[in-house]
C-alpha cells in the first residue's frame, strides 16, 4: 500500500503512515440510533431504524408489521415498538432557512 501524502510504501495493516503520520484508512462516523424527526408515521421508530441501518423505511415498516401480525408476535411487535418509543431518543429536527416575507404592493 502506498501513502497518499508521502507516496512511500507502508504495510496495509497500519492505520497511520510511519513516515509522515498521515491517516491511511478513512475514519468511520459513529452513528446513533435515534427516532426520526422527518420520517415518522407514529413515533419515528421505524424511520430512525431505517436511517441507522441505511435502508428504506418502507422495508422496516413492512418487517415490523409482519412481526406484529405473526401469531405470538403481536404482543412482541407492539411491545417492542412501545419500548423503542420510550427508550430511543428523538433526533433534533433539521433547521430550515427562515421564510422571507413577501413584499406587499405599494398602494
Amino acid at each position: 500500500m502506498t501513502c497518499t501524502q508521502c507516496h512511500r510504501e507502508v504495510d496495509e495493516r497500519w492505520n497511520f503512515c510511519c513516515n509522515c503520520g498521515a491517516r491511511l484508512h478513512p475514519v468511520f462516523s459513529h452513528r446513533r440510533l435515534m427516532r426520526s424527526a422527518t420520517d415518522s408515521k407514529i413515533a419515528g421508530v421505524c424511520g430512525g431504524l431505517a436511517e441507522y441501518l441505511n435502508v428504506d423505511s418502507t422495508v422496516v415498516r413492512l418487517f415490523w408489521a409482519i412481526l406484529a401480525v405473526v401469531p405470538g408476535g403481536v404482543v412482541g411487535g407492539i411491545v417492542a415498538y412501545v419500548v423503542a418509543w420510550l427508550i430511543v431518543p428523538r433526533a433534533t429536527a433539521p433547521v430550515s432557512a427562515p421564510i422571507a416575507a413577501k413584499p406587499t404592493p405599494a398602494g
